[in-house]
This record gives structure tokens, C-alpha cells and sequence, in this order.
């Protein structure tokens, strides 16, 4: 659906992208930065923001605006309604126990990945994955196996539009070296990130392709860089993945 269609609601997504551009790096911001992140005018976006403070989604000491808990609710209708997480609760948490490592599942939305499930397991990893987290998809290995399932032009689109930093000494952020990343995941049919995306992490992901052939999702383990070389998770992590790939997918 475009904007120019009279069904579309001009309003509510320029709301919805106030609510978007409070992040971890921005949680409280004032009325300037917010226009500038969302696009919006000075005044639009003040409007914007004392709805949502007249909601309930949003404070403010009237210089400084940050959500409230109140935006959980937005998160938590998707979790509740959707089947897929629930039901891959169970195989992801077999490759925790196989693995004794985390498992997760992702898909992907522009050029970010967002976690919708994790393995229940003891050990814990480097980074932060707690279900809803975004992260970069041209680091990650869940990021880089979504994005070769994409078109050639649909994947040099998003990937200019991410702007690939080097998070890392080991980062891969060059427009050729990511094209030559992905195109390797895409024959190899999966991916690793070796501490690209944090020193001290590794993980290996594969696709999940759904009964109309299309890649909206992948499943990964995440494990710290000092318990397992790279080639050793090739080796006795990526079958593990293979075999949930193929129970995954009998539900897409």
C-alpha cells in the first residue's frame, strides 16, 4: 500500500515513527531531536509527542520526552497473538540442550534483525538477547542468511541504506566484502559473524523458507568466542541447526 493511498493513514505512521526513534542509544530526547530522527517539523512533531504524553505512552519534564512501560502493550499484542514463537519455543530450546548454548530465532525489517524467541538455557552470552532486540543484519549471521535471500538490487538497497560501521577490529563493513559475505551465505546456505558484531561472540545461523519459498526467518546459536573456534561450530553446531531447520519449516 503507498501514501497515495486513500486508505492509508498519514497520521499514524508518521506516530508510529515518533515511537520509533526512542531507541537504547536515545531514550530520552528533546523536542528538536525527535523531529529530526522522525522527519517532522518542530510543531508536527510536538503534537505528536503530547499525544502520546496525553496517552500515557510518553513523559516529559517539558524539555526532555522518553516512553513509558505503557509502549510494552504494542509489543506484547504481536507476542500474544502470533503462533510461530510459541511454537518454536520447544525445538529451540532442544538446540539449547543439545548445544548447551543459546538458540534464537529472528527475522528481519529494513536493515535490523529483531529477536522473537530464545532457548531457555543456563549459560549466557556476550550480548544482550532478550526477545525484541534489534541489532544490524549485515553483521549478525541471522542478518547476513535473511538478507541473501533477497534479490541482488533488493540487497544492495539495504545494504547502503544500513551505512555498515566497523563495530569491531573483525567488523566486515565494506559494500564489495558484505556482497561477498552474502553471496557465500546464500551457496553455502548459512552464515557466521566471528566477533563482527562484539569481541568475544560468535554465532552461525541458517534460513527458514516457508511453504511459498520465501525467507522471513532464521534460527541461530550465539555462543562466547573462547569456548569454540569458528570451524569447530561448522562442524558441530551448524548439523544441529540443519535438523531444527527442517522441523521449523514444517510450520511455516
Amino acid at each position: 500500500m503507498s501514501e497515495n493511498d486513500r486508505d492509508f493513514v498519514g497520521a499514524l505512521r508518521k506516530g508510529l515513527a515518533v515511537i520509533e526513534t526512542f531507541e537504547s542509544s536515545s531514550q530520552r530526547q528533546t523536542l528538536s531531536e525527535v523531529a529530526r530522527a522522525a522527519g517532522l517539523t518542530r510543531a508536527a512533531a510536538r503534537r505528536y509527542l503530547l499525544t502520546l504524553v496525553k496517552l500515557n505512552y510518553a513523559e516529559t519534564d517539558e524539555k526532555h520526552f522518553w516512553l513509558t512501560p505503557r509502549v510494552l502493550r504494542l509489543g506484547y499484542a504481536y507476542f500474544s497473538s502470533a503462533p510461530l514463537p510459541k511454537s518454536a519455543q520447544p525445538i529451540l530450546d532442544r538446540i539449547g540442550e543439545r548445544t548447551r548454548e543459546v538458540a534464537s530465532l529472528a527475522t528481519i525489517d529494513g536493515t535490523e534483525i529483531i529477536f522473537l524467541a530464545h532457548s531457555a538455557t543456563r549459560r549466557l552470552v556476550v550480548a544482550s538477547t532478550s526477545v525484541g532486540l534489534r541489532l544490524p543484519a549485515y553483521c549478525t549471521a541471522i542478518g547476513r542468511v535473511l538478507l541473501a535471500s533477497l534479490p541482488q538490487a533488493e540487497l544492495e538497497r539495504r545494504l547502503k541504506g544500513s551505512a555498515p560501521k566497523k563495530l569491531t577490529p573483525k567488523t566486515k563493513f565494506g559494500f564489495r566484502d558484505l556482497v561477498v559475505e552474502i553471496q557465500k551465505a546464500r551457496h553455502d546456505g548459512y552464515a557466521l559473524s566471528d566477533e563482527e558484531l562484539e569481541i568475544g561472540l560468535r554465532s552461525i545461523a541458517v534460513p527458514l523458507i516457508d511453504s511459498r519459498g520465501l525467507t522471513s526467518l532464521g534460527v541461530s546459536v550465539s555462543l562466547p568466542a573462547g569456548r569454540m573456534t569458528a570451524a569447530r561450530m561448522v562442524q558441530d553446531i551448524l548439523p544441529v541447526l540443519k535438523l531444527a531447520k527442517n522441523n521449523l519449516e514444517k510450520m511455516l
